[in-house]
C-alpha cells in the first residue's frame, strides 16, 4: 500500500511540473538520431522558455544532405513566423551549415521544422541541438524599441527588471513612473542625512517640503549643513528669502529662514524636535542643500561635592542618563533629611536636572553603651556616643573586678558597636573579689572564742532554725554542710549575712531559691541518726543577687593545685554556735585551729573518709561546736604577698565529739575534693 501511495505522489508531482512553467533548458534531436534519419519526413518542435527570457539554440551536431538553398532536406528555425535560419550540410565549412554559433530568438519561443524528401542517395545522421533560457536586459537601449521601461532608473533583474526613482521622488503604483515627494515623514533616528529634492541637481519649482526630526527627549539635535548650499536670494525693501527659502524651527525658539549661497554651517538647536520647511515658487532657480544631523545628550549641572563623603564617578560634564553615587567616609552615614538611607544614586534626567538632590553624610553613633553588671563606664573622649568616642569600663571595686585587668577600653567603631582594639564587642563580666575582709587580724576561739568585728568575716552566713552557718562563695551561691539543710530543699529558707550579731536590725536577708545536696551524701531517715558524714556538702543558690559591700563579701574556693591537707598549718573557724556549756552565741565568734592527720583524730565509731580532714587545737582547746555546722574553716591563700593575701575556704564544719572542747578536735568536709562538682552545679543552675 505504501509503495502505491509513493507512486501516486510521484505521478502527481510530475503532472504539476509538466503543467507548470516552461523548462529553462532542453535538448532536441532528429528522429532516430544518431542513426540516419528516415526519408520523406516533416516534423516540428515548439520550443519555449519562461517569460522574461530569450530562447537560445545551439546545434551540437548537424549532418543533413546538402543541396542549393537546402532545397531537399533541411532544418528551419522560425520565431514569430520569421525565419531565423535554414540549415543543411555536414560541417561548418558548408555555406548553409550553422556551425556552433548560437541562434538567439527575440522572444522566449522558437519553432524547429525538420523536413526530408525521398531522393537521399546517402545516409545522413540528422541533428541534435541544445536550447536554454537567456536573461533579457530590459534596461538596455538595444533591447528597448520605445525607450526605457522606467521613467528614471531601470534595474535589470534575472528574468525581469525593477524601476527606481531619484532622491526626492517616489515610485507610483504603476511601478514604472516617479513622482516628486518631499518631506519624507519623521526622522526619529539619532543621526541621519536630509537633502532637498534632486540634490545636487536643481530643485524643482513650486515646492513646499516639510522635514521633521524628532528624537526622544534627553537628546539635542545638531544640524551640519554641507558647504554646497544655494537657495535663490532676492532682496526687496531690505528683506531677503522672499520666494525661495529654507526655514528651521526648533522647539522653544523663533524660526530662522536661510537662503543665498552661504551655508548655515553647524546649528546647535538645543531641542529634540526640529522642523525644516523648504519652499520654492514657480520661478527662479535653486541648487538646493543637504545636511547631516547628529544628536547629543542633554547636560546636567555639576552635582558638587559632599562633606565627609565622595561623589562618583567624576566627569568633566554629566549628560542625560549619567548617574552618580554618594558614599560616606568611614564613620559616617547617609542621611536624606531626617531619614537614614542605605545607598544613594541619582540620574541625570532628560530635562537636564538630577532626579534627586545630594544627601548628607552625618557622623554615626553607637548608641548608649551597654550597662555593666556590678560596674560602671566613664567617657574618655567624644560626645553623643559618636564615631571614635572612647569609654572605659570599671568594676565596682573593691568588691568586684575584671578577671585579668582593672579596666577595659572601648571605641565607637564603624560597625556602630562599642569594640576593643581587637574588634571584640563583648564586655567581660565583673567577678566578685573573694577572700577579702575589713579586718585582717584574728585571735581567740570559737568555743569560748573571741567576738568578730563587723566586716571581719564578711562571708559568714547564719540560719537560725536549724542553727547553722554557710560561706558565701560569690554573689549568688553559698557553701554549707549537707546535714544542715537535709530535708529542707523545698522550704523557704532564709539566711542572714553582713552581721556580727544575730539581733542586728539591718542584716542582709537572702532567700534560698535552690538547695542542692551532694548526690553521694547519705541522707538521714526521719527519726534516725547520722551514721556517715562523707560528702557532707551542699550548695545554696539565692533568689536574688547578693549586694556585696564592706560587711558581706565572698570567700575564695581553694586552689586545685595546693596540697589538700597541710599538717600543722593554722586556719580560722567561725560561727554562731555553742561557746560555753552549750550556750549558743548571739555574737559571731572565731578561733585559730590547726590541721592534723586523721590518725591523730580518731574518736567515736563513725567512719572517717578521704573526703574529711581533722582540725583543732589541743593546747588552747579551740574548737567548733554545735550551731557552727556548715560554717567555714578558712586559711590564708598561698602565693600572695602579706597585704594581698586573700582567704580560701578549705573546710566546712561537719562533725565531732558530742561534748565541745572536751577533745578540742573536729572533722571538716574537704572542700578541695569537690571543686569540680561545685563548678558544674553552679554552671548548670
Amino acid at each position: 500500500m505504501d509503495r502505491v501511495h509513493l507512486i501516486i505522489c510521484l505521478l502527481w508531482a510530475c503532472v504539476n511540473v509538466c503543467d507548470g512553467e516552461p523548462a529553462m533548458f532542453g535538448e532536441v534531436s532528429s528522429p532516430q538520431y544518431p542513426q540516419p534519419y528516415p526519408a520523406n519526413l516533416q516534423k516540428q518542435w515548439d520550443l519555449e522558455v519562461p517569460q522574461g527570457y530569450q530562447l537560445q539554440l545551439t546545434f551540437n551536431h548537424l549532418d543533413i544532405e546538402s543541396s542549393p538553398d537546402c532545397y531537399y532536406d533541411s532544418v528551419t528555425v522560425v520565431s514569430s513566423e520569421k525565419v531565423l535560419g535554414k540549415f543543411c550540410g555536414q560541417n561548418s565549412t558548408d555555406r548553409l551549415h550553422p556551425g556552433d554559433k548560437p541562434i538567439l530568438a527575440p522572444g522566449n519561443r522558437l519553432q524547429l521544422i525538420f523536413q526530408t524528401d525521398d531522393s537521399n542517395h546517402e545516409s545522413h545522421l540528422g541533428f541534435t541541438a541544445f536550447y536554454q533560457a537567456v536573461d533579457i536586459d530590459e534596461c538596455s537601449s538595444s533591447n528597448v524599441e520605445n525607450g526605457s521601461p522606467c521613467s528614471q532608473i531601470c534595474l535589470n533583474t534575472l528574468g525581469s527588471y525593477l524601476c527606481a526613482c531619484y532622491h526626492g521622488y517616489t515610485l507610483r503604483p504603476d511601478q514604472r513612473t516617479c513622482v516628486l515627494e518631499c518631506g519624507g515623514g519623521v526622522h526619529s533616528e539619532l543621526e541621519g542625512t536630509i537633502s532637498s529634492p534632486g540634490f545636487p541637481d536643481t530643485s524643482p519649482l513650486d515646492l513646499d517640503c516639510i522635514y521633521t526630526i524628532s528624537v526622544q527627549p534627553g537628546f539635542m539635535i545638531t544640524l551640519n549643513f554641507s558647504q554646497n548650499f544655494h537657495i535663490e536670494q532676492i532682496y526687496s525693501q531690505g528683506e531677503s528669502c522672499l520666494f525661495h527659502w529654507l526655514q528651521v524651527s526648533a522647539q522653544g525658539k523663533e524660526p530662522q529662514k536661510y537662503c543665498g549661497g552661504k551655508s548655515p554651517g553647524v546649528l546647535n538647536t538645543g531641542a529634540h524636535l526640529v522642523q525644516l520647511e523648504y519652499h520654492t515658487d514657480g520661478y527662479g532657480q535653486s541648487q538646493g542643500w543637504s545636511l547631516r544631523y547628529t544628536t547629543q545628550r542633554v547636560q546636567c549641572p555639576h552635582p558638587g561635592s559632599i562633606g565627609n563623603g565622595t561623589v562618583t564617578p567624576k566627569f568633566a560634564q554629566y549628560l542625560y542618563r549619567d548617574y552618580i553615587h554618594v558614599r560616606c567616609n568611614p564613620g559616617y552615614k547617609l542621611m536624606m533629611g531626617e531619614e537614614e538611607i542605605s545607598g544613594f544614586k541619582s540620574i541625570c534626567e532628560r530635562n537636564g536636572q538630577w532626579h534627586l538632590t545630594l544627601p548628607e553624610c552625618k557622623i554615626i553613633d553607637c548608641g548608649a553603651p551597654k550597662p555593666l553588671l556590678n560596674g560602671v563606664f566613664e567617657r574618655i573622649s567624644g560626645e553623643n556616643n559618636e564615631y571614635l568616642s572612647v569609654i572605659e569600663y570599671h568594676c565596682n571595686e573593691p568588691y568586684y573586678r575584671f578577671q585579668d585587668t582593672s579596666k577595659v577600653t572601648y571605641n565607637c567603631a564603624v560597625d556602630r558597636k562599642w569594640t576593643e582594639v581587637n574588634n571584640n564587642d563583648v564586655i567581660p563580666p565583673c567577678y566578685p573579689v573573694c577572700g577579702k575582709n575589713t579586718e585582717d587580724s584574728f585571735g581567740g576561739r570559737v568555743f569560748g572564742g573571741k567576738s568578730a568585728r563587723l566586716g571581719q568575716i564578711p562571708w559568714q552566713l547564719f540560719h537560725s532554725s536549724p542553727r547553722g552557718g554557710a560561706s558565701l562563695i560569690n554573689d549568688y551561691w553559698a557553701l554549707t554542710a549537707a546535714h544542715v539543710v537535709d530535708g529542707l530543699e523545698n522550704t523557704n529558707m532564709t539566711w542572714l549575712g553582713g552581721i556580727n550579731n544575730i539581733k542586728d536590725k539591718n542584716p542582709v536577708t537572702m532567700e534560698a531559691e535552690k538547695i542542692i545536696i551532694h548526690p553521694n551524701y547519705l541522707r538521714v531517715p526521719v527519726g534516725g541518726h547520722q551514721t556517715n558524714y562523707s560528702n557532707d556538702i551542699a550548695l545554696i543558690k539565692m533568689s536574688a543577687r547578693v549586694p556585696l559591700g564592706p560587711n558581706i563579701r565572698p570567700v575564695c574556693l581553694p586552689n586545685k593545685t595546693h596540697e589538700p591537707v597541710m599538717e600543722g598549718r593554722m586556719g580560722t573557724v567561725s560561727g554562731f554556735g555553742g561557746f560555753e556549756r552549750n550556750i549558743k552565741s548571739e555574737i559571731l565568734r572565731y578561733g585559730h585551729i590547726r590541721e592534723y592527720l586523721s590518725k591523730e583524730c580518731v574518736f567515736g565509731d563513725l567512719p572517717v573518709t578521704h573526703n574529711m580532714f581533722c582540725a583543732g587545737d589541743d593546747v588552747n582547746h579551740v574548737d567548733s561546736c554545735q550551731g557552727d555546722s556548715g560554717g567555714p574553716l578558712f586559711f590564708p591563700m598561698l602565693g600572695y604577698g602579706t597585704n594581698e593575701q586573700p582567704y580560701e575556704v578549705r573546710g566546712i564544719v561537719s562533725w565531732g565529739p558530742a561534748r565541745c572542747g572536751h577533745v578540742s578536735k573536729g572533722y571538716y568536709t574537704k572542700v578541695q575534693n569537690y571543686l569540680g562538682w561545685i563548678e558544674e552545679t553552679m554552671a548548670n543552675n
